[in-house]
């Protein structure tokens, strides 16, 4: 029909019926969700969860910028509004397997119960998108279900875990993972229904770890240390034990394998879990099986299938993933705002200092190696504020801006502040931070990863 008096016709609204899904027994529904646009699903009868954490009937569960798979055991209904990229449900799937992995680690976790010592330390290797992180959520998940508090590290700096990328974490979990937001929240993500988690960070500010193995290789040592210490300070994650997940670029060659050693050398791994790769699997074999630990465990290695639903994610999405999660530090998600402060500093009161450019091969030196301090390698450089910092994002670590540079590499991170604008006439710098109030003097770190967002600040 027409308005009065106007020759336009009133819009046709149109409602989009939501579609219900019928799982048998055994199968799972993926699916793929683009950015800016939003999927509820409900659980209308039988059971069925996401990455290990059980979904609630009648409940809706919102994903946005989201690749996953909803699996079932025995059989359900999803009821599902909105419209997703690529859906399908597949009736193969290796949670079976899955399964029995979180079984064999909970017979691990009563032998050590049963004698006091530590549960097993888990390994998770495979090349890119094989489903490292969707596994370590899984057995975390598990875990957790079964009473379990598992310590889960990421040492994936292309990925976040409870922090922004370019970022190595490790927290305690106790309480369930969120079905929508993943990991969960930490304290700067502000009120939630799930309970928070208190990661500890550390911030390397790069996407590839073996360009700078000079920070990299120590960094792994301080949050190893720091993990097991946890281990040893708190009996229930001392009997569960930890879930490590990895980057894909350090399974791709013997060259990295360097890495994997140190990563199983100083966390005392006892279970190397390799996804997705035979090859991988043969090297990981011949080089740890039957090796003991520290404690003098046997560490097990073990070959598990690639998820079918695993799919190639591209740079673009990747980019889009890593500009939300910056943005959510700052500003939350939709279902609580945060209010970040905005405010203006003076250069002389910052201490910012940035990886140094250095091709001398450093992956031989760790923590403790004697080196001459006239050879030893410059580990940051120290800059000062310049236009080429705007955008970046800057990491607050607890150090002190005249500590030795191995300490600073070494501290774990207060926060991150986002650099909106830098003006070199007045020497002044306008900042984002989660909190008002002055900034702690402390040694600030420019890394290049990740990258800025031009528009984070209207």
């Amino acid at each position: 029909m027409s308005l009065p008096g106007l020759e336009l016709s009133a819009p046709v609204e149109t409602t989009v019926e939501p579609t219900v899904q019928e799982l048998k027994e055994g199968s799972e529904w993926r699916f793929e969700v683009a950015f800016g646009t939003q999927v509820e699903v409900r659980l209308l009868s039988g059971n069925a969860e996401l990455f290990g954490t059980e979904l609630v009937q009648k409940q809706p569960y919102t994903f946005t910028g989201t690749k996953a798979a909803i699996y079932t055991w025995h059989g359900c209904q999803l009821e599902v509004h909105g419209e997703c990229q690529s859906e399908y449900i597949a009736e193969e799937t290796p949670m079976i397997s899955y399964a029995n992995l979180h079984f064999a680690l909970e017979k691990l976790r009563e032998e050590a119960s049963t004698i006091g010592s530590d549960g097993p330390r888990v390994l998770v290797v495979g090349p890119e998108n094989a489903g490292k992180t969707s596994l370590v959520k899984l057995l975390t998940a598990y875990a957790t279900r079964s009473g379990r508090q598992p310590i889960a590290i990421n040492l994936d700096t292309k990925e976040g875990m409870l922090s922004i990328p370019g970022t190595l974490s490790a927290a305690a979990l106790s309480s369930i993972i969120d079905v929508e937001e993943g990991w969960g929240s930490s304290p700067t993500n502000g009120p939630s229904p799930v309970p928070v988690k208190l990661p500890l960070v550390y911030y390397m500010g790069l996407a590839n770890p073996e360009d700078k193995a000079l920070v990299y290789k120590p960094i792994i040592t301080r949050l190893a240390l720091s993990a097991l210490n946890r281990l040893q300070d708190d009996g229930e994650s001392r009997g569960t034990g930890c879930i490590i997940d990895t980057p894909g670029v350090i399974s791709q060659g013997k060259g990295s394998y360097e890495i994997i050693q140190h990563i199983v050398s100083e966390f005392s791994v006892s279970v190397v879990v390799v996804l997705g790769s035979e090859r991988l699997y043969s090297d990981m074999l011949r080089r740890f099986n039957g090796q003991r630990t520290r404690a003098g465990e046997t560490i097990a290695v073990i070959k598990l299938d690639k998820s079918g639903g695993c799919v190639d994610r591209d740079e673009a999405y990747l980019q889009q993933i890593r500009q939300a999660q910056i943005r959510e530090y700052f500003f939350g998600d939709a279902k609580s705002t945060l209010s970040p402060h905005t405010q203006q500093i003076d250069f002389s009161t910052t201490s910012i200092y940035k990886l140094a450019d250095s091709s001398t091969d450093l992956t031989s030196l760790l923590p403790g190696d004697a080196v001459e301090e006239s050879m030893a390698p410059s580990i940051f450089d120290k800059v000062e504020p310049s236009p080429q910092m705007q955008n970046a994002i800057i990491a607050i670590v607890h150090a002190d801006p005249s500590d030795p540079q191995e300490t600073i590499r070494d501290a774990s991170v207060t926060g991150f502040i986002y650099i909106a604008e830098v003006d070199e006439k007045r020497k002044k710098l306008k900042i984002l931070a989660p909190l008002s109030g002055r900034l702690p003097n402390k040694a600030m770190i420019w890394g290049s990863w990740p990258e800025g967002i031009t528009d984070i600040v209207g």
